[in-house]
């Protein structure tokens, strides 16, 4: 397993508690040091004065860094420090995430919406991959496609490499049987890039409830991954891997 050079800093998801919870136990669970900063807390210097691998923007509204800081942040992109925003209704530009014009925004493989781009899905969304790369290598996305609830519209910048997608059908029962036509368009659902030397990647799903749907329990086998005495949680053995190799490649320099 890759050694972080330094630890994690991961923003938003509400709480530690919360919705926080699962990324956060896997972290511990997985050995990697993380830096945790609540939703309702605003970043400071003093939490960008120390070095840290990745960050990671999870719902985490723009609201709550400051112009200087989000330059910090992209100069510490460029320096090496990965990149990863996570989807939600306080990422990209959702509702009350407003990146979208910001200084973070222009160095992530996306363009943000200027409007509410918040798709909620009461019809099937399946993941499918696109290409090979190591955060999406090795797991079955032909055999055994995910779904997902909802996700951030957005864009791939012509410098981005798209590795999901999310597909979209329609479902109607006739005479107690189900059929499924698939929608003409898709939505781009993972985009990486490059910014100087940091790794940076766009999620445009969330992984914790509700709109992570039944990717949290993607996979035939659980794990459980505790945070401390109070919280754990229990996913699916692939959803637990494709975030380790998610928060992996973003998190290496090059």
């Amino acid at each position: 397993m890759l050694i972080m050079s330094a630890p994690i800093l991961y923003l938003g998801d509400t709480s530690r508690d919360t919705a926080a919870a699962y990324l956060l136990s896997l972290l511990t669970h997985w050995g990697w040091e993380c830096e945790y900063l609540p939703s309702d807390q605003r970043l400071t210097g003093a939490v960008l004065d120390r070095e840290h691998s990745l960050i990671v923007l999870s719902d985490y509204p723009a609201a709550k860094v400051a112009g200087d800081l989000m330059q910090r942040v992209v100069a510490q992109v460029a320096e090496g420090t990965g990149l990863l925003m996570i989807g939600g209704w306080e990422s990209y530009h959702g509702l009350g995430g407003d990146w979208d014009g910001t200084a973070v925004a222009e160095v992530l493989p996306v363009i943000m919406q200027s409007v509410d781009d918040r798709q909620n899905c009461d019809h099937p969304v399946l993941v499918r991959c696109v290409v090979g790369h190591p955060i999406v290598d090795g797991l079955p996305w032909e055999k055994r496609p995910p779904l997902i609830g909802g996700f951030n519209r957005v864009t791939v910048k012509p410098e981005g490499t798209m590795l999901l997608e999310a597909v979209h059908f329609d479902a109607n029962a006739e005479s107690g049987q189900f059929e499924f036509t698939q929608q003409a368009s898709e939505d781009p659902l993972l985009v990486v890039g490059q910014h100087g030397r940091g790794r940076t990647a766009a999620f445009m799903t969330d992984v914790a409830p509700h709109w992570v749907g039944p990717l949290v329990d993607w996979g035939p086998d659980r794990v459980s991954a505790r945070l401390d005495d109070v919280v754990a949680v229990e996913v699916g053995n692939l959803y637990a891997s494709f975030l380790q190799q998610l928060v992996s490649w973003v998190g290496s320099r090059k």
